[in-house]
């Protein structure tokens, strides 16, 4: 399983938590089956690009940036992204080749030699594709107790850190995205909505917005580093976009803050205590 294919599941699977739907329920909203959606929310298989579509019209999700991260998913799956090394570069080793004259007295074709030296390469991909995938299938023991997503398969996505070591980092990337709790929700005066996440498994927080503006800013903290993103064009603008992550803790005041990209408009914060009811939002 490749980085892509782990984020996109990570973020398919938040979808389908936020709609609230079992997986039979799920097949009867759209056109995939119930053991579908089982192997491609436990990343077990690449999902169609209509399944992404279809997921994300059942959650009322914008699609454009769902869709981008699903086709460098399948570039890597389908092996469309490797990028064969220059020939340059080949032919610049070649002279510093010794190779032994065959028993003919004539030397061996350089062929022989880059083939062996492509099929090493495949060996060795495999090897790493192979740990890679022992690394990401790792168990997870706080499944969804309400509804396992198969009784047969005992692995699932898990998170890929923990506290001070989320600091900074992509929610969706280290798979903390992945069933996190609503700290609170703000919506702004220029109307975009800016949510506090919460992971228990990795002990961090982070700030995701959607329905913001070309330029638009949010920031979060936690009492220690801040981390910030910013609207960068209209796919950013059209669905959600996510802060780093701030380590966080039961009884941690998360704090967010959206700067609109206009000059004259005022900065707006909303803050929640970890474990507490939401606080109201401000603006300064």
């Amino acid at each position: 399983m490749t980085a892509e294919h782990t984020r996109l599941t990570a973020v398919l699977r938040e979808l389908r938590d936020r709609t609230d739907l079992s997986l039979a329920a799920l097949s009867q909203r759209t056109t995939y089956s119930k053991s579908s959606w089982e192997r491609y929310l436990n990343g077990k298989s690449l999902p169609p690009r209509q399944a992404v579509r279809e997921l994300c019209q059942v959650a009322k999700e914008p699609d454009g940036r769902l869709l981008a991260l699903w086709e460098i998913a399948e570039s890597d799956w389908s092996g469309r992204a490797a990028v064969p090394a220059p020939v340059p570069a080949a032919e610049e080793l070649r002279p510093q080749l010794q190779e032994p004259p065959s028993p003919s007295g004539t030397r061996r074709p350089r062929g022989s030699m880059s083939g062996l030296m492509v099929v090493l390469a495949s060996a060795c991909a495999v090897v790493v594709g192979g740990v890679a995938l022992v690394l990401f299938l790792l168990p997870d023991r706080e499944a969804r107790e309400g509804e396992p997503l198969s009784a047969s398969t005992p692995y699932s996505l898990a998170p890929q850190c923990h506290g001070a070591a989320c600091e900074g980092r992509d929610p969706m990337r280290m798979l903390c995205g992945i069933g996190p709790g609503t700290l609170t929700t703000y919506r702004t005066t220029t109307g975009a909505h800016v949510e506090l996440r919460y992971s228990k498994k990795c002990g961090a927080s982070w700030a995701r917005v959607w329905g913001a503006r070309i330029g638009d800013r949010v920031e979060v903290t936690a009492g220690g580093p801040s981390h910030s993103v910013r609207i960068m064009d209209a796919v950013d603008a059209e669905t959600y976009v996510y802060t780093g992550m701030t380590a966080a803790q039961p009884g941690s005041t998360v704090r967010a803050c959206f700067r609109p990209a206009s000059a004259d408009s005022e900065r707006e914060c909303a803050e929640a205590r970890v474990g507490e009811a939401a606080a109201t939002g401000s603006r300064s």
